[in-house]
């Protein structure tokens, strides 16, 4: 079967998705991030690139890179990203050099010249940077790494902190591929969250992405903040559709003040009551079906022409830590503070404090907080759980045969745990498979949380966002 769906053909049942929306994990990654440890210590991350040199000693399997660039000048209420909240530009010219730094232990263990193929910077605010310090931290990674001429570079922008003339510098620098944060055009939510945006900065940094050479415009949407109602919102997605970006993630709020203490001036009061919140995502998906978007998965739509969906039509699509890619054949090494990469069998995550990251490296040690060795039950279940969130489908025979096991005996437990969401229409399974359907392809967290055995030991949920 295609797993390419048109937003139009999605189905969205409120019944099952009442039924259904729990609390659940993301899944970029399996086991998730709550399930790492700080017993996981940099020599384990050293001994993870070892292994990977020499698994990969005669053909190097591409990189992809992530850096955290953690500063913002003003703070979005809604916001669970870590963050440091200053004006102080003197603050980042300082953490790139560190930054540099950690750059360099690592590449240095790499073996091989292998290619790099993705670049994103994420934050925070990327674009905080002073361009004497963006040049710099471009300049070392390219010379820290192979860059293979064609890589995917990307970045997150704020609208409001950036002009034409700094989307040309980008540009300039490499980059390639935009993502612009909107989250809704209606002043009562902006002012609700301390996101003042108008469309017009938001136009011009979309117009100049596409003026100057980046392939792909990504738009960030958030439904279920403070203020929103059916009509603002049909508002704001005529808005972003008739931007036309390449692609569109429209995200749930997810309320965790224990967590991200901002989100505590959000007021709850103000919070659209769960029947409107699924109006808004309703809306969204049948406008977006009218505007042509395909279904990339969860919460992510792109044109048939895009990348993404390109690569969900040939399976090949991946799921990280940035979300869905396109590369999934790359290990990914990531740098600055609260950092996750991926490298074979194992996720590391660093320090999450400034001043932690400089002890480290003034120490001259990797800033590894945590992580996790996979071992063989879940790196069988990463596959499943992958194939599931990207391609909506598990082939009990091809990983019969690529796995020397038998899946039904193997997931037994998980497939009785399955069974009443295939009974509610939201997957299909038999002796051949599992297929996720239409119906069940906005709740396909829910489906893959059927494999996951720490769920399944401890069922500890209240961490995690509601699926819908």
């Amino acid at each position: 079967m295609t797993t390419t769906l048109s937003a139009a053909d999605l189905v969205l049942d409120t019944a099952l998705i009442r039924k259904y929306d729990l609390f659940g994990p993301r899944y970029t990654s399996y086991p998730t991030a709550d399930r790492f440890h700080d017993g996981f210590k940099a020599e384990h991350y050293v001994n993870a690139i070892i292994a990977r040199n020499h698994s990969h000693a005669i053909t190097p399997q591409p990189l992809s890179l992530y850096v955290h660039v953690p500063f913002c000048s003003t703070i979005c209420y809604y916001c669970a990203c870590n963050k440091v909240i200053t004006k102080d530009h003197g603050r980042s010219a300082k953490y790139i050099r560190y930054v540099g730094r950690e750059i360099g232990m690592v590449s240095a263990m790499i073996e091989g010249a292998p290619a790099v193929e993705q670049i994103h910077l994420g934050g925070g605010t990327p674009t905080f940077l002073a361009r004497d310090e963006m040049s710099e931290l471009m300049g070392m990674l390219r010379g820290a790494f192979n860059v293979a001429p064609d890589a995917e570079i990307s970045i997150e922008v704020d609208p409001r902190k950036v002009d034409a003339d700094t989307i040309a510098f980008l540009g300039k620098q490499g980059f390639n591929r935009i993502s612009v944060g909107v989250q809704d055009f209606d002043p009562a939510v902006q002012k609700a969250i301390n996101r003042i945006q108008s469309e017009e900065e938001t136009r011009t940094v979309i117009d100049a992405a596409r003026a100057n050479g980046f392939v792909s415009v990504n738009t960030d949407l958030i439904y279920g903040l403070p203020n929103q109602t059916i009509a603002g919102y049909s508002a704001t997605l005529d808005k972003v559709i008739d931007a036309s970006p390449d692609r569109i993630a429209l995200y749930s709020y997810a309320h965790v003040p224990h967590l991200f203490k901002p989100q505590r001036r959000i007021d709850l009061d103000a919070v659209p009551a769960p029947e409107t919140k699924l109006g808004i995502l309703a809306l969204a998906i049948e406008k977006l079906g009218a505007a042509g978007y395909v279904y990339i998965g969860m919460d992510h739509f792109a044109k048939p022409t895009d990348e993404l969906a390109t690569a969900q039509a040939q399976r090949k699509l991946h799921r990280n830590f940035q979300g869905y890619s396109t590369k999934p054949d790359c290990d990914l090494l990531a740098f600055g503070i609260s950092a996750i990469g991926k490298v074979g069998a194992s996720y590391v995550g660093n320090v999450r404090t400034l001043d932690e990251y400089y002890e480290r490296l003034d120490a001259h040690a990797l800033p590894v907080l945590r992580g996790v060795e996979l071992d063989a039950d879940d790196l069988l279940r990463r596959e499943v759980i992958q194939k599931l969130m990207c391609d909506f489908d598990l082939d009990f025979a091809a990983m019969d045969a690529k796995h020397g096991i038998r899946c039904t005996e193997y997931f037994a437990p998980d497939l009785a745990a399955l069974a009443p969401l295939a009974v509610d229409g939201l997957a299909d399974v038999d002796a051949k498979g599992i297929r996720v359907t239409p119906r069940g392809r906005l709740l396909v967290r829910t489906v893959a949380m059927q494999f996951d055995r720490y769920l399944r030991e401890a069922r500890d949920q209240a961490r995690y966002s509601r699926v819908i």
